[in-house]
């Protein structure tokens, strides 16, 4: 390489990149509306905080599209998106649930983007916006817990002596009792019950505010869903004699008033559809067990047919932005000799 010159911006960089304008964008609309309505003096500079982290992340990401003369995304903006003189719609212990959780499934997806970054400065940047999430997850989490708010996951009893597995009916046990579940198949049932809980009320609200009845509808549709797997999961875990964590339907108001853009509310429905997706494949993988290997397959796939319908409903709204694409060889070449 030339001394001094920077690479382009490979295809991996670049998707994340463009993810971040995109979610960024997004978050600003949120948590600009949850400060402007924010009441609890303790909570409030947490929302700051995160606010603080997506404005700057969208300066730098900004910067290194501009660059490299990319075009930027239309994305989400204030002017557009949201109404910040709507009336509430959350409860301030709603937010710092949705801060608490969108700081853990930043931790994910900053590694992921640090994982694949080549470039030096992308790879900086990603190593600043993990240590960011890492100190807005304790700030939310610390908050929680000062609060009495904070769920926690069932206790298991002390490790006594070393086992080893003796039967295949650990993996394998089709017919009569199942086994009792093991810690990592509890972890994923009881984070996979919280964050349908936590979508569910999110998208109650969406729901209330949603001015197509399009959009309506697909939410409507959506709580349905993530009630019916939320009480899936609840039940494997009373099965097992474990605790079910709580919901967070009462943290809604009666507010039907226009506050965020359908596109918006589409968008981010759809970034948690597609979590849920892959946390389902993960728990697939650490789940033994095969009742809940099969149970995890059902509900992915009801879960990828309310995508493609989200998609579709987007599309025909013009909501979705086509993100970054490879070149269309074949495309090019019949232009050149057309």
């Amino acid at each position: 390489m030339e001394q001094g010159k920077q690479r382009r911006l490979t295809a991996t960089e670049i998707s994340q990149i463009w993810a971040q304008y995109m979610n960024d964008s997004g978050s600003i609309c949120m948590l600009t509306y949850f400060l402007e309505k924010a009441e609890d003096a303790e909570i409030k500079p947490v929302i700051a905080h995160a606010l603080e982290i997506s404005q700057s992340h969208i300066q730098k990401v900004t910067s290194i599209l501009t660059e490299e003369k990319n075009k930027l995304p239309h994305g989400f903006k204030l002017e557009e998106d949201v109404d910040l003189t709507a009336p509430r719609l959350f409860s301030d212990t709603y937010v710092l649930n949705f801060i608490h959780n969108m700081a853990k499934i930043g931790l994910t997806a900053y590694s992921v983007s640090l994982s694949v970054a080549i470039r030096a400065d992308i790879t900086d940047f990603y190593m600043e916006c993990l240590s960011e999430t890492q100190q807005l997850y304790k700030m939310s989490k610390d908050l929680l817990l000062s609060k009495g708010l904070y769920t926690r996951p069932p206790f298991f009893p002390n490790i006594g002596q070393f086992e080893y597995v003796e039967t295949k009916g650990f993996f394998l046990d089709f017919f009569g009792e199942k086994r009792p579940l093991q810690a990592l198949e509890v972890t994923n049932l009881y984070t996979n019950f919280q964050r349908n809980a936590l979508g569910a009320a999110t998208v109650a609200g969406f729901s209330q505010v949603a001015q197509t009845k399009d959009a309506t509808q697909f939410f409507l549709k959506l709580i349905d869903v993530a009630k019916r797997q939320t009480k899936t999961f609840g039940a494997k875990l009373e099965e097992s004699n474990l605790p079910v964590p709580l919901s967070w339907g009462s943290d809604l108001t009666e507010s039907t008033a226009y506050t965020f853009s359908d596109k918006l509310m589409m968008y981010y429905t759809s970034q948690l559809i597609a979590l849920s997706i892959g946390y389902y494949g993960t728990a697939i993988a650490q789940s033994p067990r095969v009742d809940l290997a099969v149970m995890y397959n059902k509900l992915s796939l009801e879960v990828q047919k309310l995508s493609e319908k989200g998609a579709n409903i987007m599309i025909n709204n013009k909501w979705m932005e086509q993100p970054p694409m490879a070149p269309d060889r074949i495309e090019l070449a019949k232009r050149n000799n057309s």
